[in-house]
């Protein structure tokens, strides 16, 4: 899909990955870029520099996501592509003892931002783009939900089932010309990545969030369904196939150096 003259959605717009691709969107001749994010004035801000419009939104609450829809479309036309990018970094703990942890609230929030705003978009756009005769959704994930994240069990698993449910989007759809990417990164030069312990995400080849938007477009345009901005990547995804047991116990041994890192 050419994004020029197409109408653009990016939630988790106001900072990092998200203001990157909006950019890059702009760039490419996007006919509106809409940014949607929690934080109203930096919404505005990015979306002052792109000739957009500007959303609050908090993409854990479906009435939130509805509403950006709803008024998107109203306002500027038909979605042509819906970027489902806003994510957070909670749940960091290498020293915890135990996967399971010992409160339901992270699971609840990653779940809820990771997972069910992705499927809160779809629930609501996949309709209209039935209707009109396709779209497009771009869902940044991470390659946590190819691999896994040392150090936030709620973090990998939700990014899992973000994987896992941006498959049967595609899947279910692909009939229906909606076309579905997924865009997982490793280490990206943000907010985020700053804000949690360093680990294996960190020092392999962090990029930027310019360099990240720019392998999404050339994605996007090429209707990729996983787009990889670190190729290294897909090699680390065949040695977990190749032989599970061995990945698990090389993935094991990162943790331990991470404990005994933090425990000094």
């Amino acid at each position: 899909m050419q994004v020029a003259g197409k109408v653009v959605v990016v939630t988790g717009g106001a900072n990092g990955i998200g203001k990157a691709l909006c950019e890059a969107f702009h760039r490419a001749g996007a006919a509106k870029v809409v940014v949607a994010d929690m934080e109203a004035a930096g919404a505005r801000a990015v979306a002052a520099t792109v000739n957009g419009a500007a959303f609050k939104c908090d993409v854990a609450q479906e009435k939130d996501i509805a509403h950006v829809i709803e008024e998107t479309e109203r306002q500027f036309g038909p979605i042509d592509l819906f970027c489902s990018n806003a994510g957070i970094g909670g749940g960091f703990d290498p020293m915890s003892v135990n996967a399971g942890g010992s409160s339901d609230e992270p699971w609840q929030r990653s779940w809820a931002i990771h997972v069910m705003a992705h499927v809160y978009a779809a629930r609501h756009l996949v309709p209209r783009m039935k209707a009109r005769g396709g779209g497009y959704f771009l869902n940044t994930i991470s390659a946590a939900g190819l691999l896994s994240q040392v150090g936030s069990p709620a973090y990998s698993t939700t990014k899992h089932a973000a994987v896992g449910f941006a498959e049967n989007l595609a899947i279910s759809h692909k009939a229906h010309n909606i076309r579905v990417s997924i865009l997982c990164p490793q280490g990206v030069d943000t907010n985020m990545l700053r804000s949690i312990p360093k680990g294996p995400q960190s020092g392999d080849g962090d990029l930027t969030p310019e360099q990240v938007a720019k392998d999404a477009l050339a994605g996007i345009e090429q209707e990729t369904f996983l787009i990889l901005p670190h190729p290294q990547v897909l090699g680390y995804m065949r040695k977990k196939t190749e032989n599970y047991d061995r990945w698990i116990g090389g993935m094991a041994k990162i943790q331990a150096k991470m404990r005994e890192e933090f425990g000094k």
